[in-house]
Formats: structure tokens, sequence, C-alpha cells
């Protein structure tokens, strides 16, 4: 999960934004740091000073959870042709099976694979997948 943040946090930077974006880069290292510091409690002091930290890691309060923070926005869905998939949609979190079924039948690269055929069946997993039966 570590390895996780860090990859995150360099794709983060790695993206346009400039100045904007350096408070949530440093809140995520200042979290790292919590995190590792019991685990490598000298390099977490060193690197905690090296970031401007004024007191000593070792006092300084776990991170706290925020369910917030964790509450899904979009979501993808992976769209099927007879079992195979051709396209991915990024979907708002609360979409019905109905929008998301009408999403992937009117999506152009569909309705490429469907040849203007109309579909036998159409099978929804909320949240996951269209598979669409020609």
């Amino acid at each position: 999960a570590l390895m996780e943040m860090v990859n995150e946090a360099y794709d983060y930077s790695a993206n346009e934004g400039g100045e904007a974006k350096l408070p949530v880069l440093r809140f995520a290292i200042e979290t790292l740091l919590l995190l590792i510091a019991p685990f490598a409690p000298h390099v977490a002091e060193e690197l905690w000073e090296a970031i401007g930290g004024t007191a000593s890691i070792a006092n300084m309060p776990w991170p706290e959870y925020d369910p917030e923070a964790i509450k899904t926005v979009q979501l993808m869905v992976v769209v099927q042709v007879n079992g195979k998939v051709r396209n991915k949609l990024t979907l708002p979190a609360g979409a019905s099976k109905k929008e998301i079924e009408t999403a992937a039948l009117t999506d152009p690269k569909i309705r490429e694979h469907t040849k203007g055929k109309e579909p036998k069946k159409v099978i929804v997993v909320q949240g996951k997948l269209v598979n669409i039966v020609v």
C-alpha cells in the first residue's frame, strides 16, 4: 500500500499543475513518513527533518481515517460486445443500470462494433461491466 501511494504521488507530480499541487504532495510525503516511522524510525526522522518537520516524528499524531476521502465519484465500466472487451466508459458513481446501458449502446466505438444491428441481449453488472450480445 505504501508503494502504491508513492507511485500515485510520482504520477501526480508528473502531471501539469505546478505550484498548486505542492500542498497535496507535501501532505502525501508527510503521511508516508508517519506511516514508515514505526518500521524505519531513523530514516523517517531524518527525512522528516529534511522536509521541515519541527518536532520529532515519534511525537506526531498518527494519520486519521477520513471516510469522505474514499468515496467514489466516478467508476470505470468495461463494455463488451459478444464477450470481447471493446471499450471502457467513465460514468458517475451513482449511475443506474439503465443509464449505464444507454451510455454503452450510444458509445461510438460500441456502435462501430455492433454495425447497426439490434442487440439480442444486454447484460449490465452494476458498476462493473456491460456485455452486449448481437
